[in-house]
């Protein structure tokens, strides 16, 4: 099923609460948190005070994002501050297991991501214990950058091994959506889009929403 994931990144930060109600009644589906600790990638943004405060207001899940080395150390303060989706990077985590063991404890749905250069058959023996993988379809670190169309290969790798498999994950992808780069990440097998500056630098939520499931629906009939 097709789910919508706004990423506040691209948002008006002075008006967060209101950014957040508005994507969600434009027909989003997700809350999508990037944390970034300027270590792990060359970007600093937003920590655990802010998940708390999103998670007192937010009328849909959180899905928040570690960017961040060696994400053991905080799974349980995010899950406390109503994190609902976590998801961290397979090459922050030096026992992957471990992290995954921890989140499914404190009852919050798991995710992991990988980078552009990591081959794709790095997360296959993970994808059974997962409920969703995200494919960077940029380099992490920054909003605003331009699809890299050279990553939808690794997304249909990642659906057929799931389709021969039976599993069921999600596979997200961030990383320069827009309604025209859904269409392709649709075809390969993507089925939950993270979006910003293509939502969040438009002046009507709904119609940039709109735009982006239609052209997901007109391949994924």
């Amino acid at each position: 099923m097709l789910k919508i994931a706004p990423s506040i990144l691209s948002c008006d930060f002075s008006r967060l609460r209101d950014e957040i109600r508005a994507v969600a009644n434009a027909g989003a589906d997700l809350v999508h948190v990037d944390v970034m600790d300027g270590s792990f990638v060359p970007n600093i943004t937003i920590g655990i005070p802010v998940i708390r405060s999103l998670s007192s207001i937010s009328p849909i899940p959180l899905d928040v994002h570690l960017m961040i080395s060696d994400p053991i150390r905080y799974i349980k303060e995010f899950a406390d501050a109503g994190s609902d989706i976590i998801t961290f990077h397979l090459e922050a985590a030096s026992d992957p297991d471990a992290v995954i063991s921890l989140i499914r404890e404190q009852g919050k749905k798991v995710g992991m991501s990988i980078k552009p250069k990591t081959p794709v058959e790095k997360i296959f023996p993970y994808l059974s214990k997962l409920d969703m993988v995200l494919v960077m379809t940029v380099e992490p670190g920054f909003g605003g950058q331009s699809f890299m169309p050279d990553m939808l290969p690794k997304i249909s790798a990642i659906r057929n091994y799931v389709k021969s498999h039976s599993l069921c994950v999600d596979i997200q992808v961030d990383g320069g959506i827009t309604a025209k780069t859904a269409a392709l990440v649709a075809d390969a097998g993507a089925n939950v889009l993270v979006a910003g500056s293509a939502i969040f630098g438009v002046g009507d939520y709904q119609e940039a929403i709109t735009a982006i499931k239609e052209a997901y629906h007109s391949v994924r009939k």
